[in-house]
């Protein structure tokens, strides 16, 4: 190890040891009259990282044998994953300290989970991809039952840990398969082993359990049974970052294994991909039409969109991973957008979830109800808003990749779904006035990031503001 190895480590380094100085100051300082002032920080540096990996230049940069990869596609996943977790950051504060939940450790245990997510997407080696995949697990489980007096919250973090410990160990299972038939644990010696011929039966087995490990990650079906009891039962804040990062960074590590590891073979993984594909699209959109609290409500919702971006890595080419990574993006801040306007729903000081409580919402705050129908409809895929050329670049990667079956279902998928969200449009504007109607207040920063979501979702209409060109050039660093 030298210098010259750890300088592609530098983004990991300095956010993990400002999340070990940040421990340090809060605990020999005011504890939790702290947590306010961390989250500013943390944010702050998470912004700042983000603009440092986005300005750094390009090239394929390899530390310590190849185990650690920094390259195009790795910089794309990174600034999404540090924009998203910093603005979940600083939406949720409010509504933290409302719910009297805002302890210091909140903050920190966000940075060492995004520490873990950035070292998972530049994994070269199935070490460092567990290594990075279970730093990031052991804070989001924490994080998960953040609310210790509830039982809801402790329920979340109970099901998320065991749930997430048994695909840890399905991942485990499948990286020592692979190694015990390629001799190595590097995706590049992997690669080599394989060659241009048919798998080997045990590589086959390894990759199928690494996939359904990873599949939990994800939570695409039939691994999803996670998803929905922890987004109704985590504080707000923590599901509005459940739903961000971490599902980018699971899905640019799908990417990076199977392209990296395994990218002589598409046809054997892209069968299981596509498989998931159509599973999770088919149930999220079904299982959604029945939930009435908002939060679960997304959490189908997750399901269904974790589909579309799993039919791009289905196509097995520069192009499906191009899809991909625009539509992880445009999911991405979209979400942020839509918890921004779900942190908000409260009624005389306590949280709402019920998606009943939105009724005639259009005459009371009618621009915040017209942000909210555009994030829903660009959701739901709505042209012309940017989720629908989300969901278009997708299905175009699985039709050119021959997977003509699974853009149909996928274009069936976004019809069916677009039931539930069309749904709570029709409630802020046409609903019955009930006296569980939520209130009007929104503090600022959700104001400002709801507004930001929104504007993107009508403005990014004609060039995705340059997303396309950025994803194109990462997916060609990783398909090559």
């Amino acid at each position: 190890m030298n210098l010259a190895e750890l300088s592609v480590l530098i983004p990991e380094i300095a956010l993990a040891a400002y999340a070990m100085v940040a421990l340090l100051v809060a605990v020999y300082t005011g504890k939790d009259r702290m947590a306010p002032l961390l989250v500013w920080t943390t944010a702050l540096v998470m912004f700042a990282l983000a603009f440092w990996v986005g300005a750094s230049a390009g090239g394929v940069d390899t530390a310590f044998k190849g185990a650690v990869i920094d390259d195009g596609f790795a910089r794309f996943a990174k600034v999404v994953i540090l924009l998203s977790a910093g603005a979940v950051l600083l939406m949720g504060k409010d509504y933290m300290k409302r719910a009297n939940v805002l302890r210091f450790e909140f903050p920190v245990l966000v940075a060492l989970s995004v520490v873990g997510m950035m070292l998972m997407v530049s994994s070269g080696d199935l070490m460092t991809l567990y290594m990075g995949l279970e730093l990031q697990s052991l804070a989001l489980y924490v994080v998960a039952a953040l609310r210790r007096d509830s039982l809801r919250s402790t329920e979340a973090g109970l099901k998320y840990f065991v749930l997430g410990a048994l695909s840890s160990g399905l991942l485990l299972y499948g990286a020592s398969l692979i190694y015990g038939y390629a001799g190595t644990t590097l995706f590049s010696g992997i690669l080599s082993t394989l060659g241009e011929g048919d798998m080997p039966l045990g590589l086959l087995f390894g990759l199928v359990f690494l996939i359904t490990g990873l599949a939990f990650k994800v939570s695409a079906v039939p691994f999803h049974m996670w998803t929905p009891d922890v987004y109704e039962g985590s504080p707000t804040p923590v599901t509005a970052f459940f739903a961000t990062a971490p599902k980018m960074a699971a899905m640019a590590l799908f990417a990076r294994v199977l392209h990296d590891g395994f990218g002589t073979v598409p046809g054997d993984w892209g069968q299981v991909l596509a498989v998931l594909a159509l599973l999770s699209m088919a149930l999220g959109a079904v299982a959604g039409i029945g939930q009435r609290n908002i939060k679960r409500l997304m959490a189908y919702s997750s399901i269904a969109h974790m589909g579309f971006a799993l039919m791009g890595l289905a196509a097995g080419t520069a192009g499906g991973v191009q899809a991909m990574l625009i539509y992880m993006t445009i999911y991405t801040v979209m979400n942020v957008g839509t918890f921004a306007f779900i942190l908000s729903m409260e009624k005389d000081g306590q949280p709402v979830t019920d998606i009943n409580s939105l009724n005639m919402f259009s005459q009371r705050e009618p621009m915040k109800a017209l942000a909210m129908m555009v994030l829903l409809f660009s959701l739901a895929g709505v042209p012309p808003f940017v989720g629908f050329f989300g969901k278009f670049y997708v299905i175009k990667a699985a039709v050119d990749g021959g997977l003509v079956w699974l853009a149909v279902g996928g274009v069936i998928a976004s019809v069916i779904s677009a039931f539930y969200y069309l749904r709570i449009v029709y409630y802020m504007y046409f609903g019955e006035e009930t006296d569980t109607a939520i209130d009007g207040t929104m503090p600022r920063v959700l104001w400002v990031f709801m507004m930001v979501s929104a504007f993107a979702m009508v403005g990014g209409v004609v060039n995705l503001f340059g997303v396309e060109g950025l994803a194109l050039a990462a997916a060609e660093t990783l398909v090559n």
